[in-house]
């Protein structure tokens, strides 16, 4: 049996029909090198969605194994409860300085700093006096996670449907993305108006609305947000668990949003990073929060203190990868080096974007969305297939086709993407409903 049939039948892969695989079974792949996956025949696949968008400098980038491999003789894990080790304390330090948020809560995953946020911000304000305030705002087509606090700010059908009746469902307001900046910036001060003694915290993420096909947003909403949160004491909650790390063009999306009343950056009350923080490698997140925040939990009484743990919160080999991440960005202008690759991807995309089937297009930094004009339900599985066999991980959301690749591609890398991508495109059109239309359900 090949391995992967043994894992079709032993492991449960996420956000995924398992029924599928019956026909179309898991790519095993055995190794991987910069922006390359190996199969296990040795077929070379390009990791264009950097694994679900974790994957920054490429795989086995030689810093982050150094790093690990170093920390791993000396200290593997200890529990933080109590402890601490050097690696969380210089992250933790090196995250406030280039955020200005001073205090660092660490979780394993997105999901998890979701979590720990939603709390945190409900928690502060109960410690304040103000238990009313402990009800959340997401914004139209957001998405924070599959946890179930998470899924209660999250606005994807497929999932909300799923689990509704575990779920106390958040005020879904209109995003910038999908409407003028206008009115979605009347539409929430409007709801603020009416709702702030109500409401503890706004959670979106800047910029980019991933799961909801990498729409894009002007940075004057952040501003706006920023503002507003001010006027109704609300919390702002910035989940750059997708888009931080460089990925929108600045070190995190939401420094691009600067008041021009007073020159300064729209700075959140929180800050969710997970995916890049480690390069890709290990599990790891954090929440980052204001002084005003971690002083309300300043207390004798132990129920005034932040009522949440993780059994590897700010394991040390995860901190080290962590950390050199951050030396490589001091070391290097990655995101000069970014605006070059990201100039050349798109003067080689051309193909693409002029495609007759690509009704829109859009970019920011080292992301990339096209809009395939299809009724094809089956378009997004079907376009999946085609690109492993063009030798590229590639995974629409619905009709949008997005790039999302490691920062490390080369040339003649960007040209086999491109490449790739459109024979990939050509293939699952001329398919259409002739062929298999069972769809994948995974979000990207």
């Amino acid at each position: 049996m090949s391995l992967s049939e043994r894992s079709r039948q032993a492991v449960w892969h996420p956000c995924t029909q398992m029924k599928v695989h019956e026909t179309f079974p898991p790519r095993a792949i055995v190794a991987a090198q910069g922006p390359w996956l190996i199969d296990h025949r040795g077929g070379r696949i390009l990791d264009a969605v950097s694994s679900w968008w974790v994957n920054l400098f490429g795989h086995n980038f030689p810093p982050i194994v150094a790093a690990i491999t170093d920390q791993l003789s000396k200290l593997d894990h200890i529990m933080l409860a109590g402890l601490t080790h050097p690696p969380v304390v210089e992250l933790s330090e090196r995250l406030g300085e280039l955020t200005g948020l001073g205090h660092a809560f660490y979780g394993s995953d997105g999901a998890s700093a979701t979590e720990i946020a939603l709390k945190m911000s409900a928690h502060s304000w109960r410690n304040l006096g103000r238990p009313g305030k402990n009800q959340f705002i997401g914004l139209q087509g957001g998405y924070h996670g599959e946890t179930v606090g998470a899924l209660s700010v999250t606005d994807i059908p497929l999932f909300r449907e799923a689990y509704a009746p575990l779920l106390r469902l958040s005020a879904t307001l209109p995003s910038p993305a999908m409407n003028p900046l206008q009115d979605s910036i009347d539409a929430l001060a409007q709801y603020l108006a009416q709702h702030h003694e109500q409401t503890a915290a706004l959670i979106l993420e800047p910029l980019v609305q991933g799961a909801a096909g990498m729409a894009m947003y002007s940075p004057d909403y952040l501003v706006a947000v920023r503002r507003l949160c001010d006027q109704y004491q609300v919390h702002w909650i910035a989940d750059e668990i997708a888009v931080g790390f460089g990925r929108t063009g600045s070190m995190f999306a939401h420094q691009q949003a600067v008041d021009a009343a007073t020159g300064q950056v729209a700075r959140p009350d929180f800050i969710c990073l997970s995916k890049g923080l480690t390069g890709g490698v290990l599990p790891l997140s954090t929440v980052l929060t204001t002084d005003a925040v971690y002083e309300s939990f300043w207390d004798d009484r132990a129920s005034h203190g932040f009522l949440h743990s993780h059994s590897y919160t700010g394991n040390p080999l995860a901190c080290r990868a962590a950390l050199a991440v951050l030396d490589t960005f001091a070391s290097r202008d990655v995101l000069g080096e970014n605006r070059i690759v990201a100039q050349r991807l798109t003067d080689l995309a051309e193909p693409l974007t002029r495609h007759a089937r690509i009704k829109a297009h859009r970019q920011l930094g080292m992301i990339w969305a096209w809009e395939v004009d299809t009724p094809d339900p089956g378009f997004a599985a079907r376009y999946h297939r085609a690109a492993l066999d063009e030798g590229v991980l590639l995974r629409p959301i619905g009709h949008t086709l997005y790039f999302m690749p490691p920062y490390a591609l080369t040339e003649s890398d960007q040209a086999h993407l491109v490449q790739a991508s459109v024979k990939a495109l050509n293939r699952a059109l001329a398919e259409g409903h002739a062929g298999d239309a069972t769809t994948m359900v995974a979000m990207a």
